[in-house]
Order: structure tokens, then sequence, then C-alpha cells
């Protein structure tokens, strides 16, 4: 059971990211609407980076394949995500988001560390093929 740990970890971590990335895509206009009221430019060139982070960062956690790497991207990703939207500590809720994404971010960095687990693709790539 221990060698599932970590993709169940993997699963829970990249189904937000990659939830996200779906909700994106399916209203683009929506999703730059809410970036422009906080300010940020260029919300086409944005909503597009992140689409793709958190599709490619999800799937690469999801299956264990350059978790690491993957793992890199969405931490890449979240750091100014954070700080962008969920500054505003006084609002109860900004806090609830802000300390989740902090939640994540650890998570995160546990796969950065110590990579994807013995049940990835990362952990097959490694192992020798038996004859």
């Amino acid at each position: 059971m221990r060698n599932f740990i970590p993709l169940i970890a993997r699963i829970f971590l990249s189904v937000i990211f990659l939830k996200s990335a779906l909700g994106k895509i399916m209203d683009p206009a929506g999703t730059q609407q809410f970036m422009a009221n906080y300010g940020m430019p260029f919300t086409g060139l944005f909503l597009i980076g992140a689409i793709v982070l958190e599709a490619a960062g999800g799937l690469s956690v999801l299956i264990g394949y350059k978790a690491r790497w993957g793992a890199t991207l969405l931490v890449a990703f979240m750091v100014p995500t954070t700080l962008i939207f969920h500054t505003k500590l006084s609002d109860p809720m900004q806090m609830i988001m802000f300390m989740k994404n902090l939640a994540i971010l650890g998570g995160l960095l546990m796969v950065v560390y110590f990579g994807a687990g013995p049940v990835s693709l990362d952990a097959r790539s490694r192992s020798p093929e038996k004859a």
C-alpha cells in the first residue's frame, strides 16, 4: 500500500490544476475578465500561458512522467498567481485561498524533492527491462 500513497497524492494535487485548465478553456472570456479585474495586462497571453502550465504540469504530476519538472512548472505558476489573486488577507475567503495555495505548494515541493514515487512513468523508465 505504501507504494500507492505517492500516486494518490499526485492525483489529489493534479486534479485542481486539470480542472482549472479545463475551466479556462471552457470560459476564456470570463477568465480574461477575472484577470483584468485584478489589473493584469495582456490577459490573452496570460490565459494561454496559464492553460498550458496547468494542463502540462497537471498531467505530468498525474501520470508521473517528468513529475519533478511538472511540479516545478506548477510551483512557478502558483507563486505569482497566489500573490496576484489572494493577498487581500483581511477577507476571510482570500485568507482561506491563500492558505490552500500554500498547502498545494507544499505538496508540489514534496514532488519536486522526492519525485513521483514507485507507481509512475518516471519509476518505470528507471527500472531495467526484464528479458
